[in-house]
Order: C-alpha cells, then sequence, then structure tokens
C-alpha cells in the first residue's frame, strides 16, 4: 500500500527531468497520473515506466501557455482516472539570459507558460478538489529568485517568483476547502544540466561544490519524495510555504 493510494495527480512537464521524476515518485506511492506535456513520445515514455511497476497513468498532450490545452487536459484527468487530487505545476518556458538581451516576446511566453498556466490550471482543478473534500497543489519555483547576484535570472527568476505569490494567496483563499497549496525550488539534473554541465566542466564543478551536501538532486528520489510528502496527509498542516530542494546552497528568508 502507498500513501497516496486513490488519489489521482496532473503533472505537467511530466515527459522528462523534474516533471518525469515527481510522476514516478507520486505513482510508486499508489496515486493514479495525468502525465501532462507537449511532446508525445516522451509522455508515452513516463506512462511505460509507470505501467512497468504496476502503476496506473495517462498521456496527456498539452501546452500549458494555451488556455484551451489546461481545460481540456484536466477534463480528460477527471474522465479518464475519476478526479483530481493533486496538482504539480512543473512546466515552464523561461531561459536565463540578461536583460538587455530578452525580448518581449521571450518574457510573454515565459509568463504565459509559468504564472499563468499555473493559475489557469489551479482555478480548473479548485472545483474537481472541492468534489473530493479537498486537495493538494506544488508549484514549482527556483532559487534564483533570492540570489544575491540575479544576473541572467531577471526573467526567469521574476516569472517563478509571480508564482510564488500565486501559490500564497490560493493557500490563503483555498485552505477552508481542504486545499493546501506549497512550492518547492529544487536544484535536480535534468537533460538541460546535464547538457550544460558536459559542456562546462570546470564551471559544473563550482557549481556542484557550492552545495553543502556536495551533489546535484535527483528528480525522484529527492525531489519526487519532497513532493509525495507535500500531497500527503503527513503535511496535513503546511501550506503557503516553499521548501527549498537544492541541497543547501540558497540563502531562503
Amino acid at each position: 500500500m502507498g500513501i497516496l493510494d486513490g488519489k489521482v495527480a496532473i503533472v505537467t512537464g511530466a515527459g522528462q527531468g523534474i516533471g518525469r521524476g515527481i510522476s514516478l515518485a507520486l505513482a510508486k506511492e499508489g496515486a493514479a497520473i495525468a502525465v501532462a506535456g507537449r511532446t508525445e513520445s516522451k509522455l508515452h515514455k513516463t506512462v511505460a515506466e509507470i505501467e512497468e511497476f504496476g502503476g496506473r497513468a495517462i498521456p496527456v498532450r498539452c501546452d500549458v501557455s494555451v488556455a484551451d490545452d489546461i481545460t481540456a487536459a484536466v477534463e480528460t484527468t477527471v474522465a479518464e482516472l475519476g478526479a483530481v487530487d493533486i496538482m504539480v505545476n512543473n512546466a515552464n518556458d523561461s531561459k536565463p539570459g540578461k536583460l538587455l538581451d530578452v525580448v518581449d516576446a521571450d518574457f510573454e511566453r515565459a509568463f504565459a507558460s509559468g504564472p499563468l498556466a499555473t493559475l489557469r490550471f489551479m482555478r480548473a482543478c479548485h472545483p474537481h478538489m472541492i468534489a473530493r473534500g479537498g486537495g493538494s497543489i506544488v508549484n514549482l519555483v527556483t532559487s534564483a529568485s533570492v540570489r544575491w547576484d540575479a544576473s541572467n535570472y531577471g526573467v526567469y527568476g521574476s516569472i517563478k517568483e509571480g508564482t510564488r505569490v500565486l501559490t500564497r494567496a490560493a493557500a490563503a483563499e483555498w485552505g477552508r476547502d481542504g486545499i493546501r497549496v506549497n512550492n518547492v525550488a529544487p536544484h535536480a539534473m535534468t537533460p538541460a544540466l546535464e547538457w550544460w554541465m558536459d559542456k562546462n566542466p570546470e564551471e559544473a564543478e563550482a557549481f556542484v561544490a557550492g552545495i553543502p551536501l556536495g551533489r546535484v538532486g535527483d528528480p525522484e528520489s529527492d525531489i519526487g519524495r519532497a513532493v509525495v510528502f507535500l500531497c500527503s496527509e503527513d503535511s496535513r498542516y503546511l501550506t503557503g510555504s516553499t521548501m527549498p530542494l537544492d541541497g543547501g546552497q540558497s540563502r531562503w528568508g
């Protein structure tokens, strides 16, 4: 038996990286997963991994920057899996870059796939969570928002910080509905980070040296397991918080 038996989760950006890791961790604790993302081949791969160990999952193609895709993703999840108890907003199309190099379209795309998509998913899931007597929402943010040197992270950090505010507002407004809303701010080994570390070995070595725990997090066993905790009864009195999952590297608070 898992601590999330009978629960249904939607995880965006679940075809690879952190989203995939979170999906696997939730599924291993008994949750049925709507594996959402843009690339169908990646979604099917994650679904197959979940089914391989006896879990239940469905692929849901969804571009989180498109409002109709979000509505359809939630409706498909309810139709095929019966409910929505857990919402993990992981997907975001936002990249680092200096402010003078960022064009308006980059910021608009980052906003549409970040806080706006998060808001849309939270509102779409709200009535379904109410029907279940409550639920848990986990939004992914970043320690780049609290760096003393925010060079190259102006757009990325501001987008994620907008999501943090939405999280606190939803936690305050929906707490009496039994819906808890929290953030995680992870460092984890994603395909993009792995590529960067391979191309920049000296910088990568310095990056890892600055992590007190001495390693980059694993998407499933480090980030996914923390999300399991946030979605379980073990954290039933925790809402509106940001959990830094970066090995102690950043200075929060």
